[in-house]
């Protein structure tokens, strides 16, 4: 499958342009999400030029922090508990153990359980419930 590098670009422009969170294009058997965090073609995910620079950002300032950090180990959707409506994994001043389930990233309906890389008590939770994360990006610091 040819990727038409133009549409994508196109199509990252109206976000920007509109103030938009999310677009979607659809044309015979090739659809196009684009929104502020990834790029999604055929389930295939790519990094939106402008986002990835807000990101960069972000992973600076959150660098700065002091703490163990627990990263997401794939692109995705995280979340706080095992279904809506349960139980969280993990809270600020919980005490948890290396192993733990601290949360999930859903990545093509797959849920993946991120465990904690150490032992610790959470300091901080860095994503939001249901927010898209890139590789690497920061979901916990733990002291």
């Amino acid at each position: 499958m040819k990727i038409n590098k133009k549409i994508i670009k196109e199509l990252s422009d109206y976000l920007e342009e509109f103030n938009l969170t999310e677009l979607e294009y659809t044309e015979k058997d090739t659809k196009i999400k684009v929104s502020k965090n990834n790029i999604s073609v055929n389930n295939q995910n790519f990094t939106s030029p402008k986002s990835n620079a807000s990101n960069l950002n972000n992973n600076s300032s959150e660098n700065s922090k002091t703490g163990i950090e627990v990263k997401s180990p794939i692109i995705g959707t995280a979340y706080h508990a095992p279904e809506p409506g349960a139980k969280k994994f993990v809270e600020v001043g919980k005490k948890i153990k290396k192993g733990d389930t601290v949360m999930i990233v859903e990545a093509m309906k797959t849920m993946n359980h991120v465990p904690s890389t150490a032992d610790g008590v959470v300091k901080e939770i860095c994503v939001e419930d249901g927010q898209p994360v890139e590789f690497g990006q920061n979901l916990l610091i733990l002291d």
